[in-house]
């Protein structure tokens, strides 16, 4: 099948979104912006899949990790590779007593929280369910791989998730990558949210990018 966006389209839509771009004290993130046809969230099934990014989308995302011993030492012992990361453990989430403000509180300092193979079970009897209601719930983390290798795909990484609204978003870049490298991870993005739809790029009713501060680029 065709595919209804190109990639001239897409570099096109870059050059166009940076336009009278004003200088910010920041750097601005690159949003991907989409909206769904012909799907019916209370009844179609509700899809979720994550892609790897060939350059960082993230690359300054708060993360948490609710580790074990073993990802506690190794955490501990490569923290200057691992960027904005916090490393927590069981037994300190104990002492909020499963206070629900202090949870949400504690939770909403970061993007996204992950919790070692070990530890993802007992989060809810610890904490209580408040991070399922404020939609922090950890991902998991093994140990098939190096944690340095699983944080920074977490990083190139963007999750697309169909919830009660035909409407989504997702972070693709940082406005000073390159416009080839934007390129690149919009079409990828793309490409995987495609690939999940039931009906491919039919599904897809509207698709924009935009830099956080900056004007809306309609790409379809």
């Amino acid at each position: 099948m065709t595919a209804k966006i190109t990639r001239a389209q897409v570099l096109e839509g870059i050059q166009n979104m940076r336009v009278g771009q004003k200088e910010r004290k920041f750097i601005q993130t690159v949003e991907l912006q989409l909206g769904l046809k012909d799907y019916d969230p209370q009844k179609d099934k509700r899809f979720v899949g994550t892609v790897r990014l060939p350059n960082y989308a993230r690359p300054n995302l708060k993360i948490c990790l609710i580790a074990d011993e073993k990802h506690r030492v190794e955490a501990v012992k490569d923290m200057d590779n691992l960027g904005n990361f916090t490393v927590t453990t069981l037994d300190e989430l104990k002492k909020f007593n499963k206070d629900k403000k202090l949870v949400k509180k504690w939770a909403k300092q970061f993007d996204l929280l992950l919790a070692s193979d070990t530890c993802l079970k007992r989060v809810p009897v610890v904490v209580g369910p408040i991070l399922n209601r404020i939609q922090m719930f950890p991902t998991v983390v093994a140990k098939t791989q190096p944690l340095v290798t699983t944080i920074n795909d977490t990083r190139a990484s963007v999750k697309f998730q169909l919830r009660k609204v035909t409407c989504m978003g997702c972070a693709v870049g940082k406005a000073d990558m390159n416009n080839e490298e934007l390129q690149a991870n919009i079409m990828m993005s793309l490409n995987f949210l495609v690939s999940m739809l039931k009906k491919g790029w039919h599904n897809l009713k509207s698709v924009y990018i935009k830099t956080s501060m900056g004007k809306s680029v309609q790409l379809l």
